[in-house]
C-alpha cells in the first residue's frame, strides 16, 4: 500500500487485479500439467476476446 499515494487508486487496482486474478487462477495442485495448460489457453483466449 505504501506505493499508492491515493486510496482510490489502490481500490481501483485491487478490484481490477482481483477480477483478473480470479479469471486466471487455477488450482495447480489439483490438476495435471496438461489440464492446466488447456484451461490457461482457453482463459487467455477468452480474455483476449473480452479485451478487444
Amino acid at each position: 500500500m505504501s506505493k499508492f499515494r491515493d486510496i482510490k487508486t489502490l481500490q481501483k487496482f485491487a478490484s481490477t487485479h482481483a477480477s483478473i486474478h480470479n479469471y486466471f487462477n487455477f488450482d495447480h495442485h489439483l490438476n495435471s500439467r496438461e489440464a492446466f495448460k488447456q484451461k490457461r489457453s482457453s482463459a487467455l483466449t477468452g480474455w483476449c476476446q473480452l479485451a478487444t
